[in-house]
């Protein structure tokens, strides 16, 4: 259920970690702390750091690319789940109805097929007190005020090339995003709790994370290079210099609820 048109070792190298903090205020919400699902896991960022609060966890994805490159876990068990799935295979697959603690979808709910998987989460969730979460994060981040204005023009150019719709969703924030569950706290339909998330890295780090955005890709397929050496010279000479370590802090955003009653 994730989107596949990344290079997937790029993405995997390029793309920041989640807070381990964001997993232990999820599974202190929840009642019980047996089995967990992490949907379009990817490489199982997400799916790793659950494992530290659940006995189980199911990391799903429709890339094969991308599971292979999966962190193994001794309590992490990866699944292809190809779209052509049906809703009670899915749910068979991963524990039956009534049986999960926690859901998580870490930058990759807007490419769902959001009333099929909210379907099938509703009846995987144990009721009462079984959670969902979602999170992303946009373009947005801040370095210094010396890159932060040239970053931004930078992303102005690149907003017409994020083609697929579904990458609204991310743009606004998840403040459009259907999620019918009922809030436990941590955001709830059309008021997301924003969140920071810090990654440091050097320049050509940063570099990396932006050449696995869908939008460079999109650009590339229309003939329009967003990342010319003219371009990468002056986001190179805001940041410092390619050697130089900087800590990014993107903007980032998260919903979590349970089934309502």
């Amino acid at each position: 259920m994730s989107v596949v048109d990344y290079e997937a070792d790029i993405y995997l190298d390029a793309r920041p970690t989640y807070p381990a903090d964001w997993y232990s205020k999820l599974a202190a919400l929840s009642h019980h702390h047996h089995l967990a699902w992490d949907a379009g896991t990817g490489n199982g960022q997400a799916a790793t750091g659950i494992a530290e609060h659940y006995d189980r966890v199911i990391a799903t994805d429709v890339s094969e690319t991308m599971l292979h490159l999966g962190k193994p876990h001794r309590k992490v068990t990866y699944h292809h789940t190809p779209s052509s799935m049906t809703e009670d295979e899915m749910v068979d697959l991963i524990g039956g109805e009534n049986s999960v603690d926690l859901i998580t979808v870490a930058t990759a709910v807007h490419w769902f097929d959001l009333p099929r998987f909210y379907a099938i989460a509703k009846r995987l969730l144990r009721k009462p007190g079984g959670i969902i979460a979602v999170w992303s994060y946009t373009t947005e981040m801040a370095v210094s005020p010396e890159f932060d204005p040239v970053m931004t023009r930078f992303n102005e150019k690149t907003m017409p090339y994020f083609k697929f719709p579904e990458c609204q969703y991310v743009v606004d924030g998840y403040k459009s995003l259907p999620f019918p569950f009922e809030s436990v706290g941590l955001g709830s339909e059309g008021k997301p709790m924003e969140l920071e998330m810090k990654r440091t890295v050097s320049f050509e780090g940063f570099l990396r994370m932006v050449r696995s955005w869908s939008a460079i890709g999109a650009a590339k397929e229309k003939g329009v290079e967003l990342l010319s050496e003219d371009v990468v010279k002056e986001l190179e000479t805001a940041w410092g210099g390619s050697e130089l370590v900087r800590t990014i802090v993107y903007k980032t955003f998260m919903l979590a609820g349970t089934v309502r009653n």
